[in-house]
């Protein structure tokens, strides 16, 4: 059976700890490319917060939930108002080496960007076929150490966008 063609739109998630460190995790398929969580949506109707969610717990193995300002969390889980929709977003060109996962003729993706706030040591559980290794760097090491200019861009921004929590 043939695996659906990827939707060109896209989330990407800077996972980042109250002192502004952000977890970097390495691609499997690309050793040595460093990244934040990324990920296309499932269906042309999921809402992109719902996508973010996803791609976080299949990356990370963090659960972002929906709960009551007291509850008490798992230790591999943050509270969903965590999350951010940072009302930014990028066109870009798929890399060559990965358009072979869109249908012919999809060259361009669209990519919204969301924060996700975490304590400095949640638990990191990788999916084993997507990533190989985790790293937590200072925001602007971080964003050094990216291969993709958006996801650089996106980290450099992060300061302005971290909010009261």
């Amino acid at each position: 059976m043939n695996k659906p063609f990827k939707i060109p739109e896209s989330v990407l998630v800077v996972i980042y700890s109250p002192a502004l460190d952000v977890l970097l995790i390495e691609r499997a398929d690309k050793p040595g490319y460093w990244q934040s969580v990324t990920g296309s949506k499932d269906a042309l109707d999921e809402p992109l917060p719902q996508t973010a969610r996803r791609e976080v717990f299949e990356e990370t193995g963090i659960r972002v939930v929906e709960c009551p300002p007291d509850a008490t969390l798992k230790p591999t889980e943050v509270a969903l108002d965590n999350l951010r929709d940072w009302q930014l977003s990028n066109v870009y060109e798929i890399y060559p080496v990965w358009r072979h996962r869109y249908a012919p003729g999809v060259t361009r993706n669209v990519e919204h960007v969301f924060g996700l706030q975490v304590p400095r040591d949640i638990p990191i559980t990788l999916a084993p076929r997507e990533h190989l290794n985790h790293m937590w760097l200072p925001y602007r090491a971080a964003a050094d150490h990216c291969f993709s200019p958006s996801n650089a861009e996106a980290i450099l921004q992060l300061p302005r966008h971290v909010c009261s929590y």
